[in-house]
């Protein structure tokens, strides 16, 4: 098939480029979003668990955290005119992004859904700057496609039947029109899943995960033409997602939901799904190229595990026991909690001794906005503190809060960009004072931390310190590379040197898995020898993506 070269097509307003693709991405994060709660309300179907909506939301947000890269990345290239993505680069962004961060039987087919669409505008359009009618409605029936090859045993009623309307229905000459008509499309197919599935008409709802479908629909519409979509479907007056479980409850089920990313050739994976088939249901592989998103629902959690092992590289293995949160007991709303992202599972387990919440940050996958949603939910508090200790989650935890707050919580967000520093806030923190209190004197003790952390630089590049090579030893100095070494131990002295040279009471060192032996008490006893009067205190962090956090107070 002929490209399209922009000489000889023009492009109209109404098409699908890389910025109309960004534009979808953020309103269907910001749908899905406004939707969530309605969405897990009718969530009966496959497993009555009420997260489908959560589930959309989170994979969203991974998309558009993907995409929000890309163009990062093309603004710093020099040259006329401002650097956008090509619309390929764009969809491709947001489909792997969508794949590494799928959560949910829905997430994961909502995330080959986009790689369908993606793969079919990269193959016709590798390199022209836009997409007209007819290459949406090429894109969304391969998009239907690759999702029924995706699930195990597709069924009708679902999101399946939903993308296949809309795909069928997509016609016009611009993109916008083909997204108005595929939009019109789910939605009444969506209308007619009730009668498509018992557990559906039982319960009186639709489809979740097409509802979720016709939302990201809409907000393709409204990018591509400016105006928003007339009604959504709402949700039955009084219907809640306990009101439903109890049909759903009683024809039984897997106990365990098991999901992760894998790295497996195409032979390894047919023969995982065929392993993982015999085990359990809602078996649904997506992916390709060597990397996979795998979710199933089975009795036995550790044999989809191994069957991934025997298959590949599986990794960020989570796996959910169905009910555990149905059929826990109501509780008492505590007064106050706090809740604190970590780096690695020994501050975690340091934080939770303290009483705080926490919320795991593993090396390369930071906490969406969702996930501090729901940590701030499982505190069950009247007000909560949140400890973001990351400078770049400050956006998706004032999300978090300010979602949380419009539920009736008090939440006080503490800017801390450092674990070092949310371990001074919680040493202070007193739940018997009042709110403002605790909160002020929380932060002036992480304003009072400084933070440095080492690490290992992967690539050449330039820093504020001068230019390093791969395989240096870097101290960032409150966020900046501040030393460039080749030894750790010499390197984390210079930082803590340079940091005491101001003043200091306290050093705090978090070590991280596989630092040298013998480092901490190196250091400890450098401190001891250099600056009087200063004490040090040392955690072992466990997996993190730093080596070393140093803190000083």
């Amino acid at each position: 098939m002929l490209l399209k070269e922009e000489a000889q097509v023009p492009q109209s307003p109404d098409d699908l480029d890389a910025v109309a693709v960004r534009t979808w991405c953020s309103l269907a994060l910001e749908a899905l979003g406004a939707e969530r709660e309605e969405i897990d309300a009718i969530n009966v179907y496959p497993v009555a668990d009420g997260d489908t909506g959560t589930n959309l939301f989170l994979t969203m947000e991974s998309a558009a955290q993907a995409l929000e890269a890309v163009f990062a990345a093309h603004a710093t290239v020099v040259g006329p005119p401002p650097s956008v993505p090509l619309l390929s680069d764009a969809v491709r962004a947001m489909a792997h992004g969508a794949l590494i961060g799928a959560r949910g039987n829905s997430g994961t087919i909502l995330s080959q859904l986009l790689r369908g669409m993606s793969e079919e505008l990269a193959q016709d359009l590798a390199h022209a700057e836009s997409a007209d009618g007819a290459d949406l409605r090429r894109a969304l029936r391969r998009a239907a496609s690759s999702a029924y090859r995706a699930v195990a045993h597709p069924v009708e009623g679902t999101v399946l039947t939903v993308a296949t309307a809309a795909a069928d229905a997509a016609a016009g000459t611009t993109a916008a029109e083909a997204a108005r008509a595929a939009y019109d499309g789910a939605r009444r197919a969506l209308a007619e899943t009730t009668g498509q599935l018992a557990a559906l008409g039982r319960a009186g709802v639709v489809d979740a995960g097409g509802r979720g479908l016709v939302a990201v629909l809409g907000a393709l519409v409204e990018a591509l033409t400016g105006e928003a979509v007339a009604s959504r479907p709402r949700v039955p007056h009084g219907l809640l997602v306990d009101d439903c479980s109890t049909d759903h409850a009683d024809e039984g089920g897997p106990a365990f939901e098991v999901i992760y990313l894998l790295e497996a050739d195409d032979a390894s994976v047919d023969r995982l799904r065929a392993r993982l088939d015999s085990l359990g249901d809602s078996l649904v592989v997506v992916g390709g190229d060597g990397l996979w998103n795998v979710h199933v629902h089975v009795d036995d959690a550790g044999a989809a595990v191994e069957a991934g092992v025997e298959a590949g590289r599986p990794y960020r293995i989570r796996i959910t026991h169905f009910g555990a949160d149905r059929v826990a007991p109501p509780r008492e709303r505590v007064q106050r909690a706090v809740v604190a992202v970590v780096p690695g599972e020994g501050l975690r387990e340091l934080c939770a001794a303290a009483g705080a919440t926490t919320v795991l940050a593993r090396p390369g996958e930071p906490p969406a906005s969702g996930e501090l949603v729901d940590a701030i939910r499982r505190a069950h508090a009247r007000e909560v503190v949140l400890l973001p200790n990351d400078a770049d989650l400050r956006h998706p935890a004032a999300a978090a809060a300010q979602q949380v707050r419009t539920e009736g919580v008090r939440v006080a967000l503490i800017p801390t960009r450092a674990a070092v520093q949310g371990i001074a806030a919680l040493a202070v923190h007193e739940p018997e004072r009042r709110f403002d209190e605790d909160v002020v004197a929380m932060t002036s003790a992480a304003g009072a931390t400084r933070y440095a952390e080492l690490a290992v630089a992967e690539r050449q590049s330039w820093t504020m310190a001068g230019v390093c090579q791969a395989g240096d030893v870097l101290g960032l100095i409150d966020g900046d590379v501040a030393v460039i070494g080749t030894d750790v131990a010499a390197t984390a002295r210079t930082v803590l040197d340079r940091m005491l040279s101001a003043g200091g009471e306290l050093v705090t060192l978090v070590l991280g898995e596989g630092v040298p032996d013998g480092l901490a008490e190196a250091l400890e006893s450098h401190v001891r020898k250099r600056h009087l009067a200063v004490d040090t205190v040392i955690y072992a962090g466990g997996r993190q993506a730093s080596m070393l956090l140093i803190g000083i107070e």
